[in-house]
């Protein structure tokens, strides 16, 4: 196709929403645009197809089908094949920091005592326009270097350090539209947005230091969007002349039909994938959702759901096992704590750290996640004893465990269910749900760095304990009435916590109007920042 053609097909096809300003147009360009019409004329019609797919296979499971390995993907997982290489600045991730794309935060993070920072267009991140352009901008100066930050309330400066932290990008799920960018009258991927424009903008520069464009990729649920995004990234390959499995991704195994994939999503991205994460806060929420018919497999408070628990457990020795077979990488999960100027809370934060990562690290993970830069030195810690003097753990194999089965994976949780439990949840998710309609994804809670995936675990656990009609642990039953007093009574303690300024000059009563919405729907909603969406601007 020539250029002309292309810029018609563009004017005829691709639409704004809004003007550009100046500013954005440095990011959103004109040749920026066309790369990502051509990917979204591609590739976008695609995405409703692999969403009807987990539609049907999520009705199979409420009738009764429980997940399991797949018979006619046999082969693929029991034959002997390696992904096809990891690039030298990715061999060692022994800790990660994920965060928002806003401008301090990057430099920040990017500054800490990790290998790799991810930057966030998804769970911790609300994508209102400006941000996401923006985003996209603070990334670019990163890459190139020139990223800095004045605080305008004390004058601090911000800028990178010599040796900052790899830089990974964090796109959009396929469930999520960008509705400020049309195509054929309707709202394109966000993921596709999120991928043109981070790849456009930096590749060259990134290529050009030693470094790669490099993703991560969240919320699949099969090895077929495993598929779409290969062809995606060779497609951009191809079309910037560049070689087969320059661009790389690690996937987040954080859903449960994804672990029974987890074989076959390697080898459908075998040329570009460098490891699998365990995305545990999601796959909590994914194991509630995909078995919420089943009364026998209700999670107890989230609080007492750790990687203890031994559905989780399986989970995350089966994702080492599968992943070190193939010669890819097993990146643990997040430690959401952030640091306390208590010297109490403080030491019992860094032992609650200890003790997460001792597990990952003796389970064989290869690294592990931190929210907050100031908990990067204690999981540092934890791994660099373990590893000694290697730079990751894929000589283990794990080849002499029991086979883990869907039985270990699909396991009940034991635990109480509490009204403290669920009061609790209900504060935090409507704060988190406030401040997300707010244009903030990544918010301090109680001690705790809390994302999309904490709203979500709490509003469904309570929509399943009423549709079950699940006894707390005091006799009472939960109920819609009951649910709807609880919301009540903590609106007015979350008041009283916060201040009347605080609260009234927040977005409150629309966040606990959703949260009722999602938590007594007839039907469980498959993600409340698809609603949450309809809010920002």
């Amino acid at each position: 196709m020539t250029d002309t053609a292309v810029q018609s097909n563009y004017q005829m096809k691709l639409s704004l929403q809004q003007p550009l300003t100046e500013s954005q147009r440095e990011i959103l360009s004109d040749d920026a645009l066309l790369f990502l019409e051509r990917l979204v004329d591609r590739f976008a019609e695609r995405i409703p197809l692999l969403l009807e797919d987990r539609e049907q296979r999520q009705r199979q499971i409420d009738r009764g089908q429980l997940p399991d390995f797949d018979p006619e993907t046999e082969s693929i997982r029991h034959s002997e094949w390696k992904i096809q290489n990891i690039p030298q600045d990715l061999q060692d991730r022994r800790v990660e920091i994920t965060g928002p794309v806003d401008r301090k935060m990057v430099i920040n993070a990017l500054n800490a005592n990790v290998k790799v920072f991810m930057a966030d267009f998804e769970d911790s991140f609300a994508p209102a326009w400006n941000e996401v352009i923006e985003g996209q901008r603070n990334l670019r100066d990163a890459v190139n270097g020139t990223i800095d930050y004045v605080n305008p309330a004390n004058g601090k400066h911000y800028q990178l350090a010599d040796d900052p932290a790899v830089l990974i990008c964090r796109v959009r799920g396929l469930h999520l539209p960008e509705k400020h960018v049309l195509w054929n009258g309707k709202p394109i991927p966000g993921a596709l947005l999120d991928f043109a424009l981070y790849f456009y903008l930096n590749q060259k520069a990134l290529l050009a230091k030693g470094s790669g464009p490099y993703f991560y990729l969240p919320k699949l649920q099969a090895y077929r969007e495993a598929a779409w995004w290969s062809d995606v990234f060779s497609y951009t390959e191809d079309e910037f002349g560049l070689a087969r499995g320059t661009i790389k991704a690690t996937v987040l195994i954080e859903t449960l039909p994804a672990v029974f994939e987890m074989d076959e999503i390697l080898f459908n991205l075998k040329e570009h994938i460098v490891g699998l994460n365990c995305g545990r806060w999601d796959y909590i929420f994914s194991y509630i959702k995909t078995l919420r018919q089943y009364p026998d497999r209700i999670l107890p408070d989230r609080q007492v759901v750790t990687m203890e628990k031994p559905f989780l457990n399986a989970y995350s020795r089966l994702l080492v096992r599968t992943c070190h077979r193939r010669g890819a990488f097993a990146m643990g999960g997040m430690a959401a704590f952030i640091p306390s100027k208590d010297p109490q809370r403080q030491a019992w934060v860094l032992n609650k750290i200890q003790t997460d990562k001792a597990l990952e690290a003796s389970n064989g993970h290869d690294g592990t996640w931190v929210a907050h830069p100031g908990l990067a030195d204690t999981a540092c810690g934890v791994f660099d004893h373990v590893l000694g003097d290697r730079k990751n753990q894929l000589d283990i194999t794990r080849d002499n465990d029991a086979p883990i089965t869907a039985n270990e994976l699909l396991a009940p949780c034991d635990g109480e269910r509490t009204e403290e439990g669920m009061r609790h949840n209900i504060r935090v998710a409507v704060q988190y749900i406030e401040a997300w309609i707010s244009g903030n994804g990544c918010v301090p809670i109680y001690g705790l760095m809390e994302d999309a995936a904490t709203a979500e675990i709490s509003r469904a656990s309570i929509w399943q304990w009423i549709k079950h009609k699940q006894a707390l642990s005091n006799g009472k039953v939960v109920t819609k009435a009951l649910f709807e007093q609880m919301l009540a009574e903590e609106m007015l303690v979350l008041k009283e916590e916060l201040g009347d300024v605080r609260f009234n000059q927040g977005r409150f009563d629309e966040a606990a109007e959703l949260m009722a919405k999602l938590t007594t729907s007839e039907e469980l909603e498959n993600f409340l920042t698809l609603h949450g969406y309809e809010y920002l601007n």
